[in-house]
């Protein structure tokens, strides 16, 4: 199946005005908003898209707090789109929608969406770095610049919290053709599509059936340097850090997570590996040593000589 990553993450909210404020501060751009809800897109238009919790066209809810609706998948064409939609008709319903997207519902009850991707393609470059001897930036091209945009360029992943990890993880990679590239034993698995060589588009996390839901979601940076200009923005604006900034073991991706009001954690990442079908799977118990590589405290600006900084509140 040649799913090519993440489309739209789509969410019932209680609050569409503090959304809608969070999710344009964290650097998406509103596509008709209003006080019904709208879409907020990254650069290349993959979005999250809002509606009040109790609008009546959107997917029934887990059963749970969890505010997501929807997962919505890219493919590559119409005919990947049509085998993915007699696949899921052999065991369970799936409905054509007047885009041209098809909507079914995966083992875990979590209503899930394809359609041909709309991405746009970006002609932006990645942060370049100087190291002895080899070839970085160009002389005279400074790498600060403090009025960078660092704006979310690709909607990178979501992470599931799921009663049953293993049963998950086998639907998609038996029925969708996921593959697992990393797994913390216990607990669960990262999964790439066959589209893409992003190390995950999705990550399960084994929990007890009331907190099933979407842990957080995260869209990809230009480089760990937007990452730290957007995180330390965003931190400015007064919205609270959760975890981070750092660095994961699996998938390598740099990240900053931060509380939301959907209901949700969401994350900044970036430099995430890539791997081909050549890749062997690592297997790790869950901790800190695992998840992590190094992680920073965020503080607020100082030199030497001065004052000592104040740790911002976690």
């Amino acid at each position: 199946m040649n799913i090519t990553g993440l489309e739209a993450l789509v969410f019932g909210v209680d609050d569409i005005a503090a959304c809608t404020q969070y999710l344009s501060d964290y650097g998406l751009t509103p596509i008709n908003v209003g006080p019904e809800g709208g879409r907020f897109e990254a650069l290349d238009g993959t979005a999250i898209i809002l509606a009040r919790q109790d609008d009546p066209t959107l997917p029934a809810s887990t059963g749970t707090a969890s505010m997501l609706r929807k997962t919505i998948h890219a493919v590559a064409d119409k005919a990947t789109l049509e085998a993915i939609a007699a696949n899921l008709m052999t065991d369970r319903a799936v409905r054509r929608l007047p885009d041209g997207s098809i909507e079914s519902v995966d083992d875990m009850g979590f209503v899930i969406g394809f359609q041909v991707s709309q991405r746009k393609p970006l002609a932006l470059p990645a942060e370049a770095i100087n190291a002895p001897d080899a070839t970085g930036r160009p002389a005279n091209v400074p790498a600060v610049n403090e009025q960078a945009p660092a704006k979310p360029r690709a909607l990178s992943h979501v992470v599931y919290f799921v009663p049953d990890a293993a049963k998950a993880e086998a639907f998609y990679v038996q029925r969708l053709g996921f593959t697992c590239t990393d797994r913390f034993i216990g607990v669960g698995p990262f999964l790439r599509p066959a589209g893409t060589q992003d190390h995950h588009t999705l990550f399960f996390i084994q929990t007890p059936p009331h907190m099933k839901g979407c842990e957080h979601f995260t869209f990809h940076m230009g480089g760990p340097t937007e990452l730290m200009q957007a995180g330390s923005r965003f931190v400015a604006k007064g919205y609270q850090s959760f975890w981070g900034p750092g660095r994961h073991r699996f998938g390598s991706n740099w990240f900053w997570y931060f509380n939301s009001p959907l209901g949700c954690h969401v994350e900044y990442d970036a430099d995430m590996d890539r791997h081909d079908d050549a890749w062997v799977a690592r297997e790790a118990p869950m901790g800190a040593d695992a998840s992590q590589l190094f992680l920073f405290q965020h503080r607020e600006k100082w030199a030497p000589g001065g004052p000592p900084p104040k740790a911002v509140a976690a």
